[in-house]
């Protein structure tokens, strides 16, 4: 393996994901935690594990999406 030390090879990186659908909710469970989404084909919010929030709108059928970043509220 480049850059290793011969007979230490580098360790392996891995994720992991899982997701339970509940109609237009979903749990997305993942290393760094538990988040959620909710929406409809073509359209989603997401809040990920770590608090990041996202919108999703997408066009079913043709690859296309767009994905804007969210703002964190602040809470006093």
């Amino acid at each position: 393996m480049p850059g290793a030390p011969a007979g230490h090879p580098r360790p392996m990186g891995w994720s992991y994901r899982k997701s339970l659908k509940m109609g237009p909710f979903r749990l997305n469970f993942s290393k760094k935690g538990v988040g959620h989404s909710v929406g409809a084909r073509g359209a989603r919010y997401t809040r990920s594990a770590d608090g990041r929030r996202h919108m999703t709108l997408r066009i079913p059928g043709t690859g296309l999406s767009w994905r804007r970043s969210l703002k964190s509220s602040s809470r006093s």
